[in-house]
């Protein structure tokens, strides 16, 4: 008999992608569960406990019995109603977590996180090399056929350059600015092709001016506007013949190479302050992940996990070292940096949604 299973969900979409990912491999059917918060808690965050207050049970689908077997959730807000349902059942429902918690990872069943995550090497953790973001090729062929005609005059290679913003611990300020106009160039001169640079919600004025005033003449620029009905992003997805992202974005990154696209780092410079907290990040990234291929690794195993129970403020527990996820895709071949001759992207990427399933139907055996 298959568990009763539960997806708890709020606004956020591509937190959601993650989950419905999973969602759709699932060999049984589940019930979604839409939570919608309060004014004060859609941006705001409550304290980290079993509780529905945070939410309004009006515009909510309702939170009642029979309780599930398996909730499936995702993000801070909805985890919270999860161990809410969970004290409910008697402590019987199980909880899978897509993405590093808030709480402890001891609380749910099982955390599924990406590459980019540092966690702790608890038996509950389910690592995968990529998040599992939904992309809609249909979407982007779309997108694609309805700018053909725009991208056919612009002289070939067309190279994306997709440009994030300041996220710790990497800064993006005027000198990185004209390291990318330098990149721009290298696709006209060394490529003799058309740099497409777009921006961000995050993309600061000060880079933007930059990018505007000092980008060559061939190039095209789109500065991110909410609600732009003319943004090329999903086109350049599937037109572009090589992509150039900063280091920063994950998420566009990882489109890229969902779709089987050559993809260039550009890594970003970190500050004084973000220097320091790289040395943390690094720190979690030798810590946690040991080949457990020697006695020292098996060592490092055992102190990994006495950090978790003694991490209280997270210093290390649950942080992100973009750097070392940088770093495995050049290696792994899902990338290059920047500057560097594209490479096509033929690589397999692992089966990662089939050993979360896996995992999952293990937490019900029989």
């Amino acid at each position: 008999m298959s568990p009763r299973t539960w997806v708890i969900l709020s606004d956020k979409q591509g937190d959601n992608g993650q989950v419905e990912t999973i969602v759709d491999a699932l060999p049984w059917p589940v019930e979604h569960k839409y939570v919608h918060m309060l004014p004060q808690w859609v941006l705001g965050k409550p304290r980290y406990r079993p509780s529905l207050e945070h939410i309004d049970l009006e515009q909510s689908d309702p939170i009642e019995g029979p309780w599930p077997d398996l909730i499936l959730t995702v993000g801070r807000r909805p985890s919270m109603v999860a161990l809410w349902i969970r004290q409910q059942s008697g402590n019987k429902t199980k909880i899978v977590l897509v993405g590093k918690p808030s709480g402890h990872m001891l609380d749910f069943s099982l955390v599924i996180a990406s590459a980019e995550n540092q966690m702790p090497p608890m038996d509950n953790f389910v690592p995968t090399t990529l998040p599992l973001m939904r992309i809609s090729e249909a979407d982007v062929a779309a997108e694609s056929q309805a700018w053909r005609e725009r991208f056919a005059s612009l002289p070939q290679p067309l190279v994306a350059i997709f440009i994030g913003g300041e996220t710790n611990p990497f800064i993006m300020n005027r000198k990185v600015a004209e390291d990318l106009v330098a990149m721009a160039h290298w696709v006209v001169n060394e490529l003799g092709g058309t740099p497409y640079v777009t921006t961000s919600r995050r993309t600061t004025a000060e880079v933007v001016d930059v990018l505007r005033r000092d980008l060559p003449t061939r190039a095209r620029f789109f500065e991110w506007q909410a609600g732009s009905p003319d943004n090329p992003y999903r086109a350049l997805l599937g037109s572009a013949d090589g992509f150039i992202v900063t280091g920063d974005s994950v998420s566009m990154m990882v489109e890229v190479i969902y779709l089987h696209k050559p993809l260039a780092i550009f890594p970003l410079p970190v500050g004084t302050l973000g220097g320091i907290d790289q040395l943390r990040r690094s720190l979690a990234h030798w810590l946690f992940n040991p080949r457990l291929e020697s006695l020292g690794d098996r060592l490092r195993h055992r102190v990994a996990r006495g950090v978790y129970y003694l991490d209280f403020f997270k210093i290390l527990c649950a942080t992100r070292d973009f750097r070392a996820f940088h770093r495995m895709l050049v290696k792994q071949g899902l990338a290059v940096w920047a500057g560097q001759p594209f490479a096509r992207n033929a690589v397999e990427l692992p089966d990662d949604v089939g050993a979360v399933v896996k995992r999952i139907e293990a937490l019900f055996p029989g």
